[in-house]
């Protein structure tokens, strides 16, 4: 094994700054909702996907950007995917009509679909030779995520009270010209690999995933027992069928199915599916009731979820390691999503007349320690269990995993608030009956989570930077 890069500190701090712009760009536009609406013409129904078209290709096209990882460099990946990033940022911010923004959105995460695999493939080649070095790593890059989707809520208001909503997106711009000119520098080179690009796979997950997404957002309105609804989710199940018959049949498929043969890795992935499933909306639906029910402003609105920033920054970093070296990753993940299951379901007690101190600071600090606690170990666990030349394609799964479980339980949750009266603004009974069960369903999804950790995790005592070196051993 080649010696410690000297520089791989620096070049952590860059892969963290990756890893928390890519899920901020989630999370960003949250509180700037209510003025791009009102701008560019969204209807309530269809809002969310200012959201869903950045993370449906983020989701859809994160398999490809770690095959492409692995076939060409994480470097240079790392590289063309903040390109790509700044361009997509430029077009959602000048976007003056509907179909633009989201035409941007969705080149946002294209970029984003190139950064996040390399990033984490990138942090594995710097710090896999130390154990210890590695479990401070990612204690570090986990806190990025989360600490980015919950900053973005507070970046975004202070952007769009004092700025406007497009500097939400121009935002990118200076740090993805920074993060290129340092990329050269401070991160290790890797020689290409061998193999081809499984297009077909690519354009058969990305439309299934994204057609999903598509007929859960459109049911409210179009009825679940329409055929439009039908055919949709039809279609998706063909195209995702189809997938996997593909990866079955190819020699050189965009995902190898026997990965999901290796001990731990189906487990993980699919708790990090719905722990992304039970927290997206949660940010989503308590951003809507702190604007549209208690009638804060931007700024405020945000700056009332700094509280859960700073705590899941201090879990990532502090609490979580040193859970998994006491209880075991399993444990850790389990009591994390309980803790969160807790957390939304006090959210969903909120009320028309509440209070920012009451109804909101603390369910969401209790959740907030639930994700904390649940995002490391099953993150570890997940990315530990490929082998080294796949690197880039289990960093691409857990990350499609975690991305697609937030598309769809935002699509869903929306669903939910939907026909429970959350199109009715300025009725605040009826929007708060709507966003309370969303938190409720939220909740559910964090609970079935809980008992899919319980039930499928099979992980030794130990960091999961134990569990990487036994794996590349």
């Amino acid at each position: 094994m080649s010696a410690p890069s000297p520089r791989r500190w620096a070049a952590l701090a860059l892969i963290a700054l990756a890893q928390f712009i890519v899920i901020m760009d989630t999370s960003i536009t949250g509180v700037a909702l209510p003025r791009i609406q009102q701008d560019l013409g969204f209807s309530q129904e269809n809002l969310s996907w200012v959201f869903n078209a950045y993370v449906v290709a983020f989701g859809g096209l994160l398999l490809l950007g770690g095959r492409l990882s692995d076939l060409f460099g994480a470097r240079r990946l790392f590289g063309a995917g903040w390109i790509v990033l700044l361009a997509g940022s430029l077009l959602a911010g000048i976007a003056p009509e509907v179909w633009v923004e989201l035409t941007g959105r969705a080149v946002q995460g294209v970029g984003a679909a190139l950064i996040a695999p390399s990033a984490l493939t990138l942090l594995m080649t710097l710090f896999g030779h130390d154990p210890k070095e590695l479990t401070k790593a990612l204690a570090l890059y986990g806190a990025a995520a989360p600490a980015g989707g919950t900053a973005g809520v507070f970046l975004g208001g202070v952007i769009t009270e004092y700025l406007s909503w497009p500097w939400v997106f121009y935002i990118n711009v200076p740090i993805a010209v920074v993060a290129l000119l340092a990329t050269g520098p401070l991160m290790p080179a890797a020689p290409a690999g061998r193999g081809s690009i499984d297009v077909l796979g690519t354009l058969t997950v990305t439309l299934g995933l994204g057609t999903a997404v598509y007929a859960v957002v459109r049911a409210p309105e179009a009825g679940w027992g329409s055929a439009q609804t039908w055919i949709a989710l039809a279609v998706a199940v063909a195209l995702l069928a189809a997938f996997v018959a593909v990866q079955a049949r190819r020699q050189e498929p965009l995902m190898r199915l026997s990965i999901f043969r290796t001990p731990g890795l189906a487990a993980a992935n699919l708790t990090q599916l719905l722990l992304g499933g039970a927290w997206i909306p949660m940010w989503f639906f308590l951003n809507l009731y702190l604007q549209q029910v208690l009638g804060y402003s931007a700024f405020p609105s945000g700056a009332a979820l700094l509280p859960m920033t700073v705590l899941i920054m201090l879990g990532m970093i502090v609490l979580a390691p040193r859970a998994i070296e006491r209880f075991g990753p399993r444990t850790t993940t389990v009591a994390g999503l309980l803790l969160l299951t807790a957390g939304m379901a006090w959210l969903s007690l909120i009320s028309p007349d509440g209070s920012f101190a009451a109804d909101v600071l603390p369910a969401s600090l209790v959740a907030a320690l639930g994700m904390s606690l649940a995002f490391i170990p099953s993150l570890g666990t997940a990315i530990s269990s490929a082998r080294p030349e796949e690197g880039g394609l289990a960093s691409g799964i857990v990350n499609t995993s975690y991305q697609v479980g937030s598309a769809l339980g935002l699509a869903a949750m929306t669903a939910v608030a939907a026909a429970n009266g959350s199109g009715r603004l300025g009725d605040l009974p009826a929007l708060t009956e709507g966003f309370s069960s969303a938190f409720v369903g939220a909740a559910a999804i964090a609970l079935v989570g809980a008992v899919v950790a319980a039930a499928t995790l099979r992980t030794r005592t130990g960091a999961p930077a134990d569990q990487v070196t036994a794996s590349r051993g």
